[in-house]
C-alpha cells in the first residue's frame, strides 16, 4: 500500500543559491547554502515562518549544518574550512565563540554529526580520518579513527552513541565502536562514492547511498547487507529515517524524493516537483498527528510535505 504526501508549504527563495543542508529540532528547521547566512524556520506554525537569519555565519557559504537530538546545540562547516558551534539560547541561535575558536584548528573537516546530547562532535577529514571531539571539554579530541586515506563524504552517529559510520569517495563504508575504538567488521562497499549514511533510530540498521543510485541497508550487529533499494535514476544525496524507523526518506540529483517502507523493502511514495538536485531531506517533528518532511536543493526553496489523511 502506497502512502500519499501533499505539498504543505514552501519557503521560496529561502537562500540566493543552492541549499546544501537541512537540520531539525523539535520546533525549528535550519538551512545552509552556498551563501553566507544560515536560515531558521519555525516548524510549530503551518506556514513555517522565518524565525531567525544568522547573518555572515560562513563567509563563502556552508555545506553542512547539524543539530543535536535534544536541540540545544548545532554545528556547521563552511566552504572556507571553518567549523562553528551554536547554542540555542532565549529562543535563538548564537555562536559559541569560545568553542568555535577551540575547534579553529580542525579546518580539514568535511562532513559532521552531533551526538544526541550535543556533547560530542564527529567529523570526517580530507585525509581519511574520523575524529571525535568532546565539546564539554573545550573541544578536546578524544578519538581518531583511520579509514585508509579515503576522503570521507558523510558521517553519522547512532542515537545511543555506540557506533559511528562514515561513507567515502572510494565507495567504502566504515563502522566503528565508539567504546573500543575498533571496527567490529568491514562493510562491503558500493564501489562508487558514498554520499550519505544514516543509522536507524534503534541503531539496528545502517543505510548508505550515493553514486551507485542504490540504497543499501546493513545489519549493524553482523555487518551483512540485508536489502538493496532501487528506484532513483541519479546520485542519492541525502537519507533520513522516520522517528519510528518504519520509513526512510531519500533525496537525489534526479530531483525526486522517495519514501521507503523498511518492512516491505519498497518505495511507497515519490515526489518530483523539481528537476533540480535535492541536496537534503529531513523528517519534521510531528505537528499533532501529522507526519511530514522537508526537502531542499538547487531550486533554492525549502519544500514542506505532510501525509494525506483519509476522510
Amino acid at each position: 500500500m502506497s502512502k500519499q504526501y501533499l505539498s504543505w508549504s514552501s519557503a521560496d527563495n529561502a537562500h540566493p543559491i543552492d541549499i546544501f543542508s537541512l537540520a531539525v529540532t523539535n520546533t525549528q528547521i535550519l538551512s545552509a547554502s552556498g551563501a553566507s547566512s544560515l536560515k531558521v524556520h519555525s516548524t510549530t506554525e503551518p506556514d513555517f515562518p522565518l524565525a531567525q537569519t544568522v547573518d555572515g555565519a560562513h563567509k563563502v557559504g556552508c555545506h553542512h549544518v547539524v543539530t543535536s537530538g535534544n536541540g540545544v546545540r548545532a554545528a556547521s562547516v563552511g566552504f572556507g574550512g571553518e567549523t562553528k558551534i551554536w547554542s540555542f539560547k532565549d529562543g535563538g541561535w548564537v555562536e559559541d565563540g569560545k568553542l568555535s575558536a577551540d575547534l579553529g584548528g580542525i579546518s580539514e573537516v568535511w562532513a559532521i554529526t552531533l551526538s544526541e546530547d550535543g556533547r560530542y562532535l564527529a567529523g570526517t577529514t580530507h585525509d581519511g580520518h574520523i575524529k571525535v571531539w568532546d565539546l564539554d571539554a573545550n573541544g578536546e579530541q578524544i578519538r581518531d579513527f583511520e579509514t585508509k586515506g579515503s576522503f570521507g563524504t558523510s558521517i553519522d552517529l547512532s542515537a545511543d552513541g555506540r557506533f559511528i559510520a562514515s561513507g567515502h569517495e572510494s565507495g567504502s563504508i566504515y563502522m566503528f565502536s565508539t567504546e573500543t575504538g575498533r571496527m567490529p567488521f568491514s562493510l562491503s562497499g558500493l564501489v562508487k562514492p558514498v554520499r550519505t549514511v544514516a543509522f536507524s533510530p534503534g541503531g539496528k540498521l545502517l543505510a548508505a547511498a550515493g553514486d551507485s543510485k542504490v540504497i543499501v541497508l546493513y545489519d549493524t550487529s553482523s555487518g551483512e547487507q540485508v536489502a538493496n533499494l532501487s528506484g532513483h535514476s541519479a546520485w542519492i544525496l541525502s537519507l533520513d529515517w522516520s522517528h519510528t524507523g518504519e520509513y526512510l526518506l531519500s533525496g537525489s540529483f534526479d530531483g525526486k524524493v522517495k519514501v521507503w517502507s523498511i518492512e516491505r523493502r519498497a518505495c511507497v511514495a515519490t515526489h518530483s516537483e523539481t528537476d533540480k538536485a535535492i541536496w537534503s531531506v529531513k523528517w519534521l517533528p510531528k505537528i499533532g498527528k501529522t507526519e511530514g518532511f522537508a526537502t531542499a536543493g538547487a531550486d533554492r526553496r525549502i519544500s514542506f510535505y505532510r501525509e494525506a489523511t483519509g476522510g
